[in-house]
């Protein structure tokens, strides 16, 4: 309850999540909810202040002058909860807590370095947030996060980055495609297949990547007319052989029938940068930056030939090369 108003942060979380994405269904499948429940606050949200904050229809949805006005104000009274709880648990000297982002739930770079930081660090509480590289710049900024992953070509000012890890690109296809069948695919050879790229709203900077690598070889990629939410949604388009996917190997999906082969003419690398607040000298943000450069040397992620390709036997295969 806020004041007089029944209003819930429950309800304003969602408004604020369903005004960065501009599509109730995106906005329900980042809360974990159905649809239809997410609208449904969202119209309590509007009867308790008695303004319309949204204009949907079938096609798309656009925030009203209110809904601009309390967007603003809402991400700083969600971001002030925020920092309360985590400065009230911090008070706490054996509660240190980290907000660490591990990008799609589908790439292990992240996982592998909370995993060794963990170790090392047995008191520190991780909290694990799945989010696309634009949110966690958004986060970062309203201190909701504490480290994020990503390429960082796009970084706004306060955010400091540091790569991490060079991670062979590589292209993921159904087992019967016609590429299929080697131990690699030049780049050169994707100019012909439909490319399924990422939501420009939810990955500009590898969408970037890969328009320039594209560009190098000399060609303008074909784009699938289609999205996916997650690589694991992608995979499976892939599988139906209605186009290809690029993955870094650090993916790690297990998916019957469908290969990973590394990008050759040229060796593609994704850069892969910690992404931090400038100045944030805070214990749990040493902790996770110092874990993940000492995972790095000794894993070698950084040298040239820190990736070899990984074998990749027909049938169930891991994406990231090597099953569990």
């Amino acid at each position: 309850m806020l004041g007089e108003w029944a209003v819930e942060l429950r309800q304003l979380h969602y408004f604020v999540t369903l005004a960065e994405e501009l599509h109730c269904g995106r906005a329900a499948a980042r809360e974990h909810v159905v649809p239809w429940a997410l609208s449904q606050q969202i119209q309590r949200l509007e009867r308790e202040l008695g303004v319309v904050l949204v204009e949907r229809n079938t096609h798309h949805v656009r925030l009203t002058r209110p809904g601009s006005v309390l967007l603003t104000q809402a991400r700083g009274l969600l971001g002030g909860v925020e920092r309360a709880v985590i400065a009230t648990q911090r008070a706490d000297s054996s509660a240190a807590v980290a907000r660490v982002a591990i990008g799609d739930a589908s790439l292990d770079s992240m996982p592998q370095v909370l995993r060794h930081v963990q170790y090392n660090n047995p008191g520190l509480v991780i909290h694990r947030i799945e989010a696309s590289v634009p949110e966690q710049y958004r986060m970062l900024h309203e201190a909701r996060l504490d480290i994020g992953v990503g390429r960082a070509t796009q970084a706004p000012a306060g955010v400091a980055s540091e790569v991490f890890r060079h991670d062979a690109l590589g292209v993921l296809l159904a087992g019967t495609h016609r590429l299929a069948h080697g131990d690699s695919v030049a780049v050169a050879r994707l100019a012909g297949e439909l490319l399924l790229f990422a939501e420009p709203a939810h990955a500009p900077e590898f969408n970037e990547f890969v328009l320039q690598m594209c560009a190098a070889a000399g060609f303008r990629p074909r784009r699938f007319h289609g999205s996916a939410q997650s690589v694991r949604a992608a995979a499976e388009l892939v599988g139906q052989q209605r186009c290809v996917l690029l993955v870094p190997r650090s993916c790690d999906l297990l998916m019957r029938g469908i290969r990973w082969l590394p990008l050759v003419d040229p060796v593609v690398r994704y850069p892969w940068s910690l992404l931090w607040r400038n100045g944030d000298d805070s214990g749990p943000t040493r902790a996770v930056l110092d874990g993940a450069r000492a995972l790095s040397r000794e894993l070698g992620w950084l040298r040239a030939d820190n990736e070899s390709a990984p074998d990749m036997a027909s049938g169930r295969v891991a994406v990231g090369g090597h099953e569990r």
